[in-house]
């Protein structure tokens, strides 16, 4: 299983591939901010931890890049709520 989270700035999304599938957190960016919109997990891969990898490497990836972040997805907002290590990044 990979744990490489890769930006998809066409989509607008990060996309981590495990168990066979696609797991995906959409996007939006306008200025220095990244607002999470939807983290989407097909049903067979759900339950082993895969959104949360998906969720840490792309919030990673938007500290690199000095993003700002605000969470319109519940999951990351829930993400968020669990790992002290990303609140400097919220807006």
């Amino acid at each position: 299983m990979s744990d490489t989270v890769r930006d998809n700035p066409a989509l607008y999304r990060f996309e981590l591939d495990a168990n066979g599938v696609t797991v995906v957190a959409n996007y939006q960016i306008a200025g220095n901010v990244i607002t999470f919109t939807h983290t989407e997990v097909p049903p067979q891969a759900r339950g082993g931890g895969i959104a949360s990898r998906l969720i840490a490497g792309a919030l990673r990836a938007a500290r690199e890049r000095g993003l700002k972040v605000v969470a319109r997805c519940s999951f990351v907002s829930a993400y968020l709520a669990k790992h002290p290590e990303f609140q400097d990044m919220v807006t």
